[in-house]
């Protein structure tokens, strides 16, 4: 099979590219960067800009199949930054594929783009886009995701996945931004420490993609998945978990789930008005993801694409710990 991997320098987008080598598929990375160790491990790098039209149609050029994995992500920062790279990129692959005759389009989407500012326990599918979103990743994640799954015909198959909290070795952003405020005694419990979310070891949500590009073969066409390691935690008290076997110090201070979405709010608009630089050090949605439920049903991911996480939560865990202390301490 000949795959493209947009964001193949990326977190996941570079466990995708190692597992399509590891089968002996032929592999093409799109990224804005360079990548030397992936040319070495046997891809092929095409450097170009999603926002381009003519470097994503030319990187589509005779691919059985086309990962989108590259995306804008973060919790804050103008919709316009967000809307480049998520929307006008995604049509530009979608636009390619069909251009280029790609029979299969495998997107990454996240469980944000259904996020409603409630419990979610147990939820499927079934979920609909919210009205409202309160950061512009989430919003132009559903817009693209949207675009993907109707794009879905007989010559051009497609799937979305939605794996949750990803995390594992090389993880840029999840568990090193926890560790960070830990380490300087600035990360606060928000809520009372009971919800229970889902999170995804990185390895499984690679395996996901090249399941539901093999499944497309089957028939697996124009829906979303989520993705998880199917073993809800207690968010807090995993937490805990990990910053202990690093040494660290967990979060000394609570506050209530409305006390911290007023701050993130306040922070929001002093941000905006004051035109400060990097972001609110608490925002609305991540108060809400750090107070809330967020666990999801992967049945419909098990049944049509054959997905069963290899790992336990233990063990992702323990696989996850040496790379966070080399990277992190």
């Amino acid at each position: 099979m000949k795959a493209l991997v947009t964001g193949g320098g990326g977190f996941i987008g570079r466990h995708v590219v190692d597992l399509l080598l590891e089968r002996g598929d032929t592999v093409t990375v799109f990224a804005r960067g360079t990548y030397p160790d992936i040319e070495a491990r046997g891809a092929r790098l095409i450097q170009g800009d999603l926002q381009s039209a003519g470097d994503v149609t030319a990187a589509c050029a005779g691919q059985d199949v086309v990962f989108h994995v590259a995306a804008k992500a973060g919790v804050w920062g103008s919709f316009n930054s967000y809307y480049g790279p998520n929307v006008t990129g995604t049509h530009n692959v979608i636009e390619g594929c069909r251009r280029q005759d790609v029979s299969r389009l495998v997107f990454t989407s996240s469980p944000s783009v259904v996020f409603d500012n409630r419990h979610h326990r147990g939820a499927d599918e079934s979920l609909p886009y919210p009205e409202r979103f309160e950061n512009p990743y989430s919003e132009t994640k559903a817009m693209a995701e949207r675009m993907v799954l109707e794009a879905n015909s007989q010559t051009l198959r497609t799937v979305a996945l939605r794996p949750h909290l990803v995390f594992g070795p090389g993880d840029p952003h999840l568990l090193p931004r926890i560790i960070a405020k830990a380490r300087a005694n600035r990360l606060v419990q928000v809520g009372g420490g009971e919800n229970r979310v889902d999170l995804t070891f990185v390895e499984d949500a690679a395996r996901a993609h090249l399941l539901a590009a093999d499944a497309l073969q089957r028939g697996a066409l124009g829906r979303a998945y989520f993705i998880s390691q199917d073993a809800p935690v207690f968010l807090w008290g995993w937490i805990r978990e990990l910053l202990n076997a690093l040494g660290v110090a967990g979060p000394r201070r609570s506050v209530s789930a409305a006390a911290a979405r007023r701050t993130g709010a306040v922070l929001e608009t002093l941000h905006r008005l004051l035109r400060l630089p990097g972001e609110p050090r608490l925002t609305r949605f991540v108060a809400s993801q750090l107070a809330l439920d967020h666990y999801y049903d992967i049945s419909r991911a098990k049944r049509n694409l054959d997905y069963t996480p290899q790992h336990s939560m233990t063990d992702a865990l323990k696989r996850t710990l040496p790379d966070l202390k080399a990277r992190c301490l």
